[in-house]
C-alpha cells in the first residue's frame, strides 16, 4: 500500500516501524526478483512506486536522522540533527529533482600516510534522498553485481573476500597481480556512470545533479565535473556500479575451457582450463591464476576496461607475485586488506600437496596498532590504571576480533609481549623510587590460573587488560556465491550475523539468544541494522549487568524503549550479585565500511 502524506496527529515515536520495514522488504524483494529475470520495465515500475511510498521515505529520514553513525555531521546547511518533528517535515519534501546542494568538504587523514582523503558531506535534505533512491537502486544491482565483488555491499565483508582468496589458491599455488585503482571515487566519469546505470529519467536527473552538485570547501565553491564525493549516502553504491563488469570482463578474455575445446594460445585441447578468480573488494583486487603469461595478459585488458570509467591502475600499488615462490627478485605471497597471504613449502607429514597455505595479520598493520596502544599509554600517564584499561581494552578487542578468522596466535603473542614492556615502563614512571617487585605486585597479578594478568581491584572483582592471545581463531565461512540479504532468505542472513567476527562477543551471543530477531519488534536483524545492548531493567533501577538483564535491539526500537522504561520488558532473572563495572561502556556495531579504512 501506497502513502503520498501524513497523519496530522502522527507523531514520530507512534509510527508502526515494523509495518513500515515489512513493506520496504517486500518491494525491494519484488525488485530483485525483476532485476534478476531482467525484466526492466518491472524494475521500473516498482522503484517509482516504492520512492512515492510514506514506508520508504520515512525509513530514509530515520536512517540518515536515527540510525546513521554519522548523522551529527552537518553539510551546508549547518544541520547536524533533525527533532522528530522535523524528520515529519522533511518526509513531504522528499521529492527526486534536478537540483541538489553543495557538499560540505572535510579532509581527513589517510591512516599511515601523510595523505588527506576528501570527504563531501551532502546535507541532510540530499542525504534523506540520497538513502531513499537508494533503497530503490540497491535491490536492481544486488541482483547483479558479481559474486567475488565484495567491498561496500550488505551481508558481505573483508573476510569473505579473504576466505575467497584462501579458496583460490589452497589446492594450487598461483601467480597474483595484486592491483589498486588510482584515485577511483575522484575520477569516475560522469556520463559514463550514468549511461552505466541505466536508469529512470527522474533517477538519471537526480543522480547527475548530486555528481556535479561541487563542494564548498572553507567559502570557496569548487566543481565536480568527475567522481562521487566521498561521504555521500548513495556514493559507495555508485563507486561499486562504475566498476561492475571487471570480472566479467576478465572471464570473457579467459573463459573456462573443457578437455575437448578448441586449442587455443592460452589452452591446449586435451586439458581444461579455469579462468583467472578475481576478487574485488572496492577499489582494491586481486587476480589469481596457474599461468603466468594469463594474469600479465589480464592487466592489459583491465587497463583499457578501466579507460572507459575514466579511471587506471595506480603503478605504485601494482604488484605481480606469486604465492609460494619467489618472482623476479620479489618475495612469495602478498599483502590485501590487512591481511598476508602467502604458501610455504613444507614436508610430506605436514601436507600431502608440499606446502600450506598462511594468512596473517600484516607487519604494516600490526606497527599501527602497536602504535596506537602506545600512544593511548604515553598520552595517559596520569590516569588510574582503571581508567588506562577502559581505554586500551576497546582497542584490542576490536582489533583482535578483525584478525581472529586466521592464523594470529604468534601476532598476537608477539604484541602482547610489546604491550607488556610498555606498561611495565608505565608503572615504573609512576613509581620510580619502588622496586620492580613492589610495581609488580601492584599492578600484575594472578587471576583464574593466568599469571601476570594487568589488573586492578574493582569492588570483589578484578578489572583487567585482555590479552590478544586470548582471543579464539575461528575460521570464516564465506558467503554463498551471489546471495544476498535482499534475497529473501532471512534465516540465512540473520545466522550469519551471529558469526561475523568483527562484531563484539556480548552481541553475538544475543543474537543467538534471541535467533537473530531484534527484542523490542521482533524483525530479524539485517546486515545494514545499527543494534544496541539494552538493559531489561535500567541500571538507574539497580538492574544488573549480566546476560539475563541484556537483549539487543534497533538502535531506534532502543530509543523508543528507552523513553518508556518500566513498561516495556519482562524482569529480569539474573540473580547476580556481583556490583555494577563502571567502565562497562555501551557497544555499538559499526559499519563495514569502517573497518576497511580502520
Amino acid at each position: 500500500m501506497v502513502y503520498t502524506s501524513l497523519k496530522t496527529t502522527e507523531t514520530w515515536a507512534s509510527i508502526n516501524w515494523r509495518k513500515l520495514e515489512r513493506q520496504v522488504y517486500k518491494m525491494q524483494k519484488r525488485i530483485y526478483q525483476a532485476s534478476q529475470r531482467s525484466d526492466v520495465k518491472t524494475v521500473h515500475n516498482l522503484q517509482r512506486l516504492l520512492m512515492s511510498s510514506r514506508s520508504a521515505k520515512l525509513l530514509a529520514v530515520r536512517r540518515i536522522s536515527q540510525d546513521n553513525q554519522g548523522k551529527k555531521t552537518a553539510g551546508v546547511d549547518g544541520i547536524k540533527n533533525l527533532s522528530p518533528a522535523a524528520r515529519l517535515t522533511m518526509i513531504v519534501n522528499l521529492k527526486l529533482s534536478k537540483k541538489a546542494s553543495p557538499t560540505r568538504r572535510v579532509w581527513i587523514p589517510k591512516p599511515g600516510t601523510d595523505e588527506k582523503r576528501p570527504l563531501g558531506i551532502p546535507t541532510m535534505h540530499d542525504r534523506a534522498m540520497q538513502a531513499l533512491v537508494k533503497l530503490a537502486l540497491e535491490p536492481e544491482w544486488e541482483a547483479q553485481f558479481e559474486p567475488n565483488s565484495y567491498g561496500f555491499r550488505p551481508g558481505r565483508s573483508c573476510h569473505d573476500a579473504i576466505e575467497a582468496i584462501f579458496i583460490g589458491i589452497n589446492h594450487k599455488p598461483k601467480y597474483v597481480l595484486d592491483a589498486d585503482i588510482s584515485k577511483c571515487f575522484d575520477r569516475i566519469d560522469h556520463q559514463a556512470l550514468l549511461l552505466k546505470l541505466n536508469t529512470t529519467s527522474t533517477i538519471r536527473r537526480q543522480v547527475a545533479a548530486w555528481l556535479k552538485s561541487g563542494g564548498m570547501d572553507g567559502k570557496q565553491l569548487f566543481p565536480t565535473s568527475e567522481g562521487t564525493p566521498q561521504g555521500g549516502v548513495i556514493s559507495p553504491l555508485l563507486a561499486n556500479i562504475a566498476l561492475h563488469g571487471l570480472e566479467s570482463r576478465v572471464k570473457q578474455e579467459f573463459p573456462k575451457m573443457s578437455h575437448t575445446g578448441r586449442e587455443t594460445w592460452f589452452h591446449k585441447k586435451g586439458t581444461e582450463f579455469k579462468s583467472p578468480d578475481v576478487i574485488r573488494y572496492a577499489d582494491d583486487f586481486v587476480i589469481l591464476h596457474e599461468n603466468e603469461t594469463v594474469v600479465l595478459r589480464c592487466k592489459e585488458v583491465i587497463s583499457e576496461w578501466l579507460l572507459d570509467m575514466g579511471l587506471e591502475l595506480k603503478p605504485s600499488k601494482t604488484r605481480f607475485a606469486h604465492t609460494l615462490q619467489e618472482y623476479k627478485l620479489e618475495k612469495p605471497g602478498f599483502d590485501f586488506l590487512g591481511f598476508t597471504i602467502r604458501q610455504f613449502s613444507v614436508g610430506k607429514y605436514h601436507s600431502k600437496q608440499g606446502y600450506k597455505t598462511i594468512i596473517t595479520p600484516s607487519s604494516k598493520k600490526q606497527k599501527i596498532h602497536y602504535d596506537k596502544i602506545a600512544e593511548v599509554i604515553e598520552s595517559h600517564k596520569a590516569l588510574s590504571q582503571a581508567a588506562l584499561i577502559a581505554h586500551l581494552n576497546p582497542i584490542i578487542r576490536g582489533w583482535t576480533n578483525y584478525y581472529a578468522t586466521v592464523v594470529s596466535k604468534v601476532a598476537y603473542s608477539e604484541l602482547d609481549n610489546l604491550v607488556y614492556q610498555k606498561l611495565r615502563a608505565w608503572a615504573k614512571r609512576r613509581h620510580p623510587k619502588k622496586s620492580g617487585e613492589w610495581v609488580s605486585n601492584k599492578y600484575w597479578h594472578s587471576i583464574g590460573g593466568d599469571n601476570w594478568v594487568f589488573s586492578t581491584k574493582n569492588g570483589d572483582n578484578f578489572l583487567k587488560l585482555i590479552d590478544h592471545a586470548q582471543t579464539p581463531i575461528i575460521r570464516h565461512i564465506k558467503v554463498k556465491g551471489k546471495a544476498s540479504p535482499l534475497d529473501g532468505n532471512l534465516v540465512y542472513w540473520s545466522s550469519r550475523m551471529g558469526k561475523n567476527p568483527e562484531l563484539p562477543s556480548r552481541v553475538t551471543k544475543l543474537l543467538k539468544k534471541q535467533k537473530g530477531k531484534c527484542a523490542h519488534c521482533g524483525l530479524f536483524f539485517r546486515e545494514s541494522d545499527v543494534m544496541e545492548v539494552d538493559h531489561i531493567i535500567p541500571k538507574s533501577k539497580d538492574g544488573k549487568d549480566c546476560y539475563e538483564n541484556w537483549q539487543l535491539m534497533h538502535r531506534h526500537c532502543h530509543d523508543t524503549k528507552t523513553t518508556n522504561d518500566g513498561n516495556i520488558g519482562a524482569q529480569s532473572g539474573c540473580n547476580s550479585t556481583e556490583p555494577l563495572n563502571p567502565t562497562r561502556r555501551l557497544e555499538k556495531v559499526e559499519e563495514k565500511w569502517v573497518m576497511r579504512y580502520a
